[in-house]
């Protein structure tokens, strides 16, 4: 079952039956589902899945992006989930797990290449400068190379495979304008205070292979700092963007993180 909600603002689309568990996907820096279909996927219709696709807004904080997620799955009957944060989208899953009186209800949080604070202060600036200093022409020659090496990358994950085309027609120069942004709102938003209260499951799914996210850092902050940690899993074949790279095993470890949540509460003991 799918229900597909456009607005302005954002978009929104709905997989699986209301009777399941529910995980709402905040994607990273692109800003859309176009990557994630191989994970959707192979959660086997265990789970309701929601994806979100960003606006190309050049002027929302965090704080707007949760905002206007917030409003839509209310408007989708949507209450309560785990949140999925994947690399940049782990800002905005922080922002709505610290809200005291938000919308949505956090049942658990899952970072997928994502982070709290990024270990390197310099990380994002310098990804902003790399990405102003290259032309639109050279932007498209990338896109080309991107798209020839995922022939080879996604050859296990076919429905990913078949998204890179629309994963590169959406990378417009507005498009990279957002995520220029998007980087920006890196320096000056800050979720530490936030994660060191956090009481619900955190878990962490990462690459091996992450030029973009020192992910020992980033658990190593966790174990130290967040109340809610349950721990992680680092899968060696995949990359920065572990729900595509490894899509069949970050399913069933999620699922197995909900599962035994789910077991562990008081009603079902």
């Amino acid at each position: 079952m799918e229900a597909l909600v456009e607005s302005e603002e954002l978009r929104v689309r709905i997989f699986g039956d209301d009777s399941l568990p529910t995980i709402v996907y905040f994607p990273g820096l692109h800003g859309d589902w176009t990557l994630v279909t191989s994970f959707r996927i192979a959660l086997k219709n265990r789970a309701r899945f929601v994806e979100i696709t960003y606006p190309r807004s050049l002027t929302w904080t965090i704080a707007d992006y949760a905002d206007a997620i917030e409003s839509a799955l209310r408007e989708n009957g949507i209450t309560e989930g785990w949140l999925l944060g994947e690399s940049f989208g782990s800002q905005i899953t922080w922002e709505v797990a610290g809200r005291t009186k938000g919308s949505l209800k956090t049942l658990g949080i899952i970072l997928a290449g994502g982070f709290v604070k990024h270990p390197w202060k310099w990380g994002p600036g310098a990804l902003r400068w790399i990405g102003r200093h290259t032309s639109m022409k050279n932007y498209r020659r990338e896109l080309k190379i991107y798209s020839w090496y995922s022939r080879f990358r996604h050859r296990h994950a076919p429905e990913t495979l078949a998204s890179v085309d629309e994963f590169a027609a959406r990378r417009t120069d507005l498009d990279r304008q957002a995520m220029h942004c998007r980087l920006g709102l890196l320096d000056h938003y800050d979720p530490r205070a936030i994660a060191r209260r956090v009481a619900v499951p955190v878990h962490y799914l990462g690459g091996f292979i992450d030029p973009l996210i020192p992910w020992p850092f980033v658990r190593r902050w966790l174990r130290k700092n967040c109340p809610g940690y349950r721990g992680g899993k680092t899968f060696w074949l995949a990359d920065h963007n572990v729900l595509a790279t490894s899509p069949t095993k970050a399913a069933d470890y999620i699922i197995q993180c909900i599962d035994r949540h789910d077991a562990a509460l008081p009603s079902n003991k």
